[in-house]
């Protein structure tokens, strides 16, 4: 009986030690995914975190690494040369980019993330700086060599019928951009609206000017999920499910920003959570703005696409011009029902 007894016993444990072994094998696949941010982690992006975190990708049967940026801008090409399958980058340098480079699209935009681009100038008001941009005149602004801001500036002035170079630029880098903005050694500096939440810690905003280029009526489409056309066409059922994972996290963020820089923080400890949810509160008025209200988030109005295509082919002298189809494909998007924006 003993005997029996413990070649019983030794035949349930090696069954109990096999089992996770064969799960594992039935086991779903999941499919790898590259994200690139187009810049570092903070609130900005926290719904790509929240997504992660909750398992909102996995659901999906996704596997999602998301690596930090290096511009709006070097995400496109990051994903055109296959490093990449998606990322966040710059509609407007999207459209540059395809009249650059014709024929079937190699990058394009799957869904609007920030349905107003965040553009603005933040000048020090003890230089002369207010909120009309005239008062830029002569100045010395401080932007990155390539950067969205910068470069989306000539429609600015063309809309309001100043010249180019109203101002002087002072190229620097990101990373300095704060610093010589509280040194003074420029009277203000080009930002994302909510990456200014840095220079608002250093110094007091009711001694800084923000020119936001909404208020100039330069209605652009700022940042957008980008995908590989490669993926788009081969594996179109991929995006879709990141799109609604990723589209789930935008809203469980907007209804609980803490959950969202939590999940962020996980990833990037070193963050300030009061900093990053005043960064959010910023960021969520250009992500839903009041567009959505009507397409929900995630979407383009053709006749807004159509003339930022206009308008950046004819700042820049580019010889060709991409159809809105060929820069935005829509074909992806959740439902609309689930892209709702709540009042």
């Amino acid at each position: 009986m003993q005997r029996r007894h413990f070649l019983a016993s030794s035949a349930a444990a090696v069954s109990a030690l096999a089992a996770p072994a064969v799960w594992s094998q039935s086991a779903p696949k999941l499919t790898p995914i590259k994200f690139t941010l187009d810049f570092r982690i903070t609130g900005q992006t926290s719904p790509f975190f929240l997504a992660q975190q909750r398992g909102y990708y996995k659901d999906e049967g996704l596997d999602v690494s998301i690596d930090v940026g290096a511009g709006s801008v070097a995400s496109i090409t990051r994903i055109a040369s296959g490093v990449y399958q998606m990322g966040l980058g710059d509609i407007s340098s999207l459209i540059e980019f395809q009249a650059n480079t014709p024929g079937t699209p190699m990058v394009q935009a799957v869904y609007q993330y920030y349905n107003r681009a965040p553009f603005v100038i933040v000048g020090r008001k003890d230089r002369g700086i207010t909120t009309d941009f005239r008062s830029l005149e002569g100045k010395k602004i401080a932007a990155a060599a390539v950067e969205s801001t910068r470069r989306a500036w000539p429609m600015v002035a063309r809309k309001l019928r100043v010249k180019n170079d109203l101002f002087t630029w002072s190229t620097t880098d990101f990373a300095s951009r704060d610093n010589v903005v509280v040194r003074g050694d420029v009277d203000g500096a080009t930002y994302f609206h909510d990456s200014a939440v840095s220079l608002f810690a250093r110094m007091k905003q009711e001694e800084l000017s923000v020119l936001p280029y909404t208020q100039a009526g330069v209605n652009l489409y700022g940042n957008a999920i980008l995908a590989s056309s490669a993926l788009t066409t081969q594996n179109p059922a991929v995006v879709a499910a990141f799109l609604r994972a990723t589209n789930r996290a935008i809203l469980e963020s907007m209804a609980d920003p803490t959950a969202a820089i939590a999940a962020t923080k996980l990833r990037e400890p070193i963050l300030n959570e009061a900093v990053e949810l005043e960064r959010w509160r910023i960021t969520q008025q250009y992500i839903a703005a009041a567009d959505t209200r009507g397409h929900g988030l995630g979407d383009v109005l053709k006749r807004t696409l159509e003339q930022q295509v206009d308008d950046v082919v004819d700042v820049f002298g580019l010889k060709s011009r991409p159809g809105t189809e060929s820069v935005f494909n829509r074909a992806m998007l959740p439902a609309a029902s689930t892209r709702t924006v709540k009042a």
